[in-house]
């Protein structure tokens, strides 16, 4: 058990660390204005227009970090600083979200796969820690209930995993193309991609503490009887 609780704090700390230094790398290269002059939207629509992808809208979404490719409705949504800004970090987020528009288009297998697992995915993340807290409660005398509740919580684990080719696949295009197109200075290239790169970290420390947290109740379900 106590294993269990040193696991989840590294795994929290990890988290804090790369968030933070995920914040400072923005930070950074919000600072640094293209040489171009292009905003987050212009970079989008001209990716998307030099992949053949002419149905797919640039929009201005409300917040921060609420950057997002949603593929129901083939919307590249940008939040209204990555919309609006001139900066590295704009157009890597940007080009970044595009890349999923081209996973879209190419019918990538790995964004194929996760889309197919999102309602499930969805449902299941809902309603797993009511399952988990209710068995562990009744781990006793109904131990079925936490099984129940680790299987649930083993699918929101697949998924973490397979949205990270999803995401570094993106980048990877992202990159490319901006490198290919020579939108970016070297100096606003090199920015963009350590910025993409710190950006996927976190979804590698997600996965990974998704994992953790799965192994940690599978650990108080294996010793119910110790």
């Amino acid at each position: 058990m106590y294993i269990g609780w040193i696991i989840m704090g590294l795994i929290m700390l990890a988290s804090w660390a790369v968030s933070n230094r995920l914040q400072h790398k923005f930070d950074k290269y919000s600072k640094m204005h293209l040489q171009n002059g292009m905003s987050g939207a212009e970079i989008a629509e001209k990716m998307l227009a030099d992949n053949g992808i002419r149905d797919v809208r640039v929009i201005s979404t409300p917040g921060r970090l609420t950057d997002h490719y949603n593929p129901a409705d083939k919307t590249v949504n940008l939040s209204e600083a990555v919309y609006n800004q001139r900066n590295a970090a704009a157009a890597a987020v940007a080009a970044h979200e595009c890349g999923h528009a081209v996973q879209h288009a190419t019918a990538y297998s790995w964004l194929s796969l996760r889309s197919t697992l999102v309602p499930a995915v969805s449902f299941a993340s809902n309603i797993v820690q009511w399952i988990l807290i209710a068995g562990i409660l009744l781990i006793n005398t109904f131990p079925q209930l936490l099984l129940i509740g680790i299987v649930v919580f083993a699918l929101t684990t697949l998924f973490a995993f397979i949205t990270l080719p999803v995401e570094y696949d993106a980048s990877n295009r992202a990159l490319a193309w901006l490198e290919n197109k020579r939108m970016l200075t070297r100096e606003e290239q090199a920015g963009a991609k350590d910025a993409l790169t710190w950006a996927a970290r976190t979804y590698v420390v997600a996965a990974i503490g998704s994992l953790g947290t799965l192994l940690y109740y599978v650990m108080i379900y294996m010793g119910r009887r110790n």
